[in-house]
């Protein structure tokens, strides 16, 4: 049995917003109907027994369904899910207590693997716990995935390889790239598909895998319709994501202060049977604001503030990747 509150405009859409989301008319079977349980204003909290833990069809249902196309709401929005123990697996590792630094490789794209490698070891030794690649860097000709793992790994960093690319290959990457030596496994969750994010759990691959955000804008920047991004960061986590990005508090994201918060809280609440995320803020985040960061945040347990092209910048008076 799953829980979903949604926020409706008009409210007593509540009953075709069930319909929609399961059986789709209203004289289908009872046992696999959604089904409204209470309501509260523009509010409304759905049931369905039906649930599974099926990411890509609960995705297709709850998360992006064809609510999403009906006519009947001015506003759809999920707002919050109430999860079965042990729905999905959740993260491999817990989130350590502590503040975590990250850094990107940049610039993005063009770098040869030695000059890659080069890079991350020199954000290493400035005091990076984890070096990742951009998003935008998969397996191109100019840098192949695996001569880069390898030039990295051979520097001693610990390294988030991009492994999102054809989905009939995934799994074979991301193996081949921690036998190479990679620290962790990145993927573009919501372009390659959740769903995805819980196949690498479930290959059991040894490392941390750290969701990058990309495509999760258009699911949680509208506040008509669409998932509030707190229910986005903790479907992330649930589906595997050992580091789930929150955005940040430097503006230069479209998430509000709230929000941040939110995120942070739906890495490591307490869900049964799943451990915490490492909660990454990220966004416009340097070594000259990486303090505000953390305490906007309101925590440092469980967090990593990740630089950028920041972490370049020669003009600051630092070159280290300070968080004091």
């Amino acid at each position: 049995m799953i829980r979903a509150t949604y926020e409706l405009d008009p409210a007593e859409a509540a009953e075709t917003l069930a319909l929609i989301e399961s059986v789709g008319r209203a004289d289908g079977p009872e046992n696999v109907r959604g089904r409204v349980i209470a309501t509260d204003g523009d509010r409304a909290v759905l049931e369905f027994p039906a649930a599974t833990g099926d990411v890509a069809l609960l995705v297709s249902s709850l998360f992006a369904g064809e609510w999403a196309d009906s006519s009947a709401f001015e506003r759809c929005r999920l707002v919050a899910v109430d999860w079965p123990d042990g729905f999905l697996p959740g993260p491999a590792f817990d989130a350590p207590e502590r503040v975590l630094v990250g850094a990107i490789v940049k610039p993005s794209l063009g770098l040869a693997p030695a000059e890659v490698a080069q890079t991350a070891a020199k954000l290493a030794a400035a005091g990076a716990d984890l070096v990742k690649d951009d998003e935008l860097l998969g397996d191109p000709d100019w840098c192949p995935l695996e001569d880069r793992v390898r030039a990295v790994a051979a520097a001693g960093v610990n390294y988030a390889a991009n492994v999102t690319g054809p989905v009939g290959t995934l799994l074979e990457r991301a193996r081949r790239v921690v036998d190479l030596g990679a620290g962790a496994v990145m993927v573009n969750g919501f372009a390659q598909g959740l769903d995805a994010v819980r196949a690498l759990r479930d290959a059991d691959l040894g490392v941390p895998i750290f969701v990058h955000r990309v495509g999760a804008a258009l699911w949680a920047r509208q506040p008509g319709f669409g998932v509030a991004p707190a229910v986005v960061a903790e479907l992330t986590r649930l589906c595997g994501g050992d580091y789930v990005q929150v955005g940040s508090f430097s503006g230069t994201v479209y998430d509000a202060a709230d929000d941040v918060r939110a995120q942070i809280d739906a890495c490591h609440r307490p869900v049964a049977g799943a451990n915490r995320s490492v909660a990454v803020i990220g966004g416009g985040v340097a070594p000259d604001n990486a303090a505000e960061q953390l305490a906007a945040a309101g925590t440092r347990s469980g967090v990593m503030v990740l630089f950028g092209s920041a972490a370049y910048d020669g003009s600051r008076p630092k070159n280290e990747l300070e968080i004091a």
